[in-house]
């Protein structure tokens, strides 16, 4: 930024009047409004292997919502749509965010959806604030960290959406059944993890956000199960 310097000239002058002025300071009003914070999640299904039990991954459905609005749900499932149109659609909302939060989003979700993205030839996402209910919980010993053991610890009234491996195999294969149970799922998991936040916000457990960039890392999101 380039600084400008700025000369004032002062003059003495006799006043004709005695009278006090009085001087009202000006009101500056300064337009603000709450963070925007989306909640998402995204399901996948492997692709093929790469190296001994390590897959590539396939996105089959996306969900998010507005924290201040839980009650509504967007949903994208493969099968119903096309990764393209899935991942656009995504992204709009992702753009619109101050903040997005999800539990492990910034190991998991995010990078998923960026592979996505460049797979298909489609703009990477931007930087964004995030708040990782995983990453960002506070150090601990003897707990679980997975999103359904929290939610179990907390009593939270949204619960966990549990699959089998029939569930799954249906799932991946995108028959009707599974994509039904896709999208309870995946809708499942954004409704109780707003809950979560939300209680994990009120009882300090959280740290800040963190800046979340989509490029490279030094050092990468360590892993905790």
């Amino acid at each position: 930024m380039t600084g400008v310097m700025m000369r004032i000239l002062i003059r003495t002058t006799t006043a004709r009047s005695t009278r006090p002025v009085t001087v009202r300071p000006a009101r500056i009003r300064i337009p603000h409004r709450p963070l925007r914070v989306l909640d998402f999640d995204c399901e996948a299904r492997p692709l093929h292997w790469i190296s001994g039990d390590y897959v590539s991954k396939e996105i089959t459905a996306i969900a998010w919502a507005w924290c201040d609005r839980p009650d509504h749900v967007w949903c994208y499932l493969l099968g119903q749509t096309t990764p393209q149109a899935m991942l656009e659609e995504f992204r709009r909302a992702y753009n619109e965010a101050d903040l997005v939060t999800g539990h492990y989003i910034r190991g998991y979700d995010l990078p998923v959806i960026n592979g996505s993205l460049t797979e298909y030839g489609l703009a990477p996402l931007g930087d964004k604030l995030t708040c990782d209910t995983k990453n960002d919980f506070i150090r601990r010993q003897g707990l679980s960290n997975s999103q359904e053991n929290i939610g179990a610890m907390l009593g939270l009234s949204h619960k966990k959406v549990r699959m089998n491996q029939q569930s799954w195999r249906d799932a991946n294969r995108l028959t009707p059944t599974g994509i039904a149970e896709t999208r309870a799922r995946v809708v499942g998991d954004v409704r109780q993890h707003i809950e979560m936040r939300r209680r994990l916000i009120e009882l300090g457990y959280l740290g800040p956000a963190v800046l979340w960039k989509s490029g490279a890392h030094a050092t990468p999101e360590p892993y905790t199960p």
